[in-house]
């Protein structure tokens, strides 16, 4: 009995992962969801925001808005405390918060740094697709 649920677990989690995979939107940042992300050339954006930061602080609702987003729908945003993720930090070479970094294709495409206009933020995100 406890061996079925168990395997019902794995799958539901497999499920559960593969749906999160097809509706993008936004996730918390992991290094190997990352990865699986950008190495399968599916479109995605890293978003490094610090909590203290004020333009993070505007660029949060809007970021909010754009991943609801039917158009971007396709496209996974990731979201990086600046304060915590040094190894993505040194990675993407990235050396202030409230960074865009945008992927198509396996590889980096566009990025932005301090941007607080909604349209300009759009733009950089459109060009993972």
């Amino acid at each position: 009995m406890n061996r079925i649920r168990f395997v019902k677990h794995i799958v539901g989690a497999a499920l559960l992962a593969a749906s999160a995979a097809t509706f993008a939107g936004e996730v918390p940042f992991t290094q190997a969801s990352f990865d699986q992300t950008v190495s399968s050339g599916r479109p995605a954006v890293v978003y490094l925001h610090a909590s203290w930061c004020p333009t993070c602080r505007v660029q949060k609702p809007i970021v909010d808005r754009l991943s609801a987003d039917p158009k971007l729908k396709q496209v996974t945003i990731f979201i990086a405390d600046y304060d915590a993720e040094a190894k993505l930090k040194r990675e993407l070479k990235v050396t202030q918060q409230s960074t865009f970094v945008v992927f198509k294709d396996g590889h980096e495409v566009a990025r932005s740094t301090g941007q607080t206009q909604e349209a300009t933020i759009r733009a950089v995100f459109e060009q993972a697709l």
